[in-house]
């Protein structure tokens, strides 16, 4: 689902390598062509113009644009250049990898992708960095939100719809059980749920738990659990019901009140941008009543925004 809005003159990777070859000679870099290109090229276009840049200069396109570009404006061209799961595992690696260890976006990431996407990124991980991603979890996570992670990352989960009306009913009076009717929190039991079970069940069991218990799935597990474990739990729950309106608060909250959480506006746009994106604009403007694009265009500026504002295509 990309909202690449490829422009009408077809260049080809060649002609596009030669272009950003030429933008990066002379005395400063022209910007503006090297962002106009690139933030119009979908995935497989990207992978292309880095081999046509490496056959045609012998040198690497990622090096040059480190060198070249400055500030946010390298961070999020460098991660776009990626593909999905390169992307993915970059950020998850840069979030444990941080001074103060970035948990919320690895949380972020890993909790909201489906089955399939966290089987590439996965392999990417170990592939890139030469270490699993169950080992980073363990060095960089405790408690429970360790547990539910390793779990999490672990599990083949069902990725279709249907789901089993009574199955659905017993989680959730196993997670009624394991929470609000008890003192005290099993967590186990919610750990379990929330890792092994698709994203349509998870969904069911969310309204199941309302009309058995009168209270929303979300409430409990606020109220039962707190710091990274729940926010953990909130991911995949709200990404097993809208994926999409998860990522419009992700991006509100990063852009509300006094400055802009950069990192996180980046991490959003660049890795949804060729999955979802035209259904996070539509979940923005219908809860915000604005759209993603001039919050963007508010809150940045320079080639940066521009680059930012390419991504997310069309106002409308």
């Amino acid at each position: 689902m990309s909202t690449l809005t490829v422009p009408p003159v077809l260049t080809s990777p060649r002609d596009d390598a030669m272009q950003i070859y030429r933008a990066f000679k002379g005395l400063g870099c022209d910007t503006a062509a090297v962002v106009n290109i690139l933030a119009h090229r979908d995935v497989t276009q990207r992978a292309l113009i880095q081999q046509e840049y490496r056959t045609m200069y012998s040198e690497d396109i990622f090096k040059r644009l480190e060198s070249e570009l400055t500030g946010k404006l390298e961070t999020a061209v460098l991660l776009w250049m990626h593909d999905p799961a390169g992307r993915d595992a970059i950020v998850v690696r840069q979030a444990f990898m941080a001074s103060s260890t970035n948990v919320q976006a690895a949380t972020e990431v890993i909790c909201s992708r489906t089955p399939t996407q966290i089987q590439m990124f996965k392999q990417h991980y170990y592939s890139k960095f030469g270490v699993h991603l169950e080992h980073e979890i363990e060095k960089y996570t405790s408690g429970d939100h360790k547990q539910l992670l390793l779990k999490y990352v672990g599990t083949p989960r069902y990725e279709g719809l249907e789901v089993d009306r009574m199955a659905v009913e017993q989680d959730a009076k196993a997670l009624f059980k394991a929470g609000e009717k008890r003192l005290g929190t099993d967590e186990k039991t919610f750990i379990k749920i929330f890792s092994e079970r698709s994203r349509a069940h998870l969904a069911a069991i969310d309204s199941a738990y309302h009309n058995m218990y009168g209270n929303s799935l979300k409430k409990a597990v606020k109220s039962e659990t707190s710091g990274y474990f729940e926010r953990g739990l909130l991911t995949i729950l709200q990404c097993s019901q809208n994926p999409a309106q998860y990522f419009a608060k992700v991006l509100h909250k990063a852009m509300k009140g006094l400055g802009t959480n950069d990192t996180t506006l980046i991490r959003v746009i660049v890795t949804r941008t060729e999955i979802d994106m035209q259904y996070i604009k539509a979940e923005y403007h219908k809860k915000y009543k604005k759209t993603l694009n001039d919050a963007v265009h508010s809150e940045t500026s320079g080639h940066y925004r521009t680059f930012l504002l390419s991504l997310l295509g069309p106002k409308h």
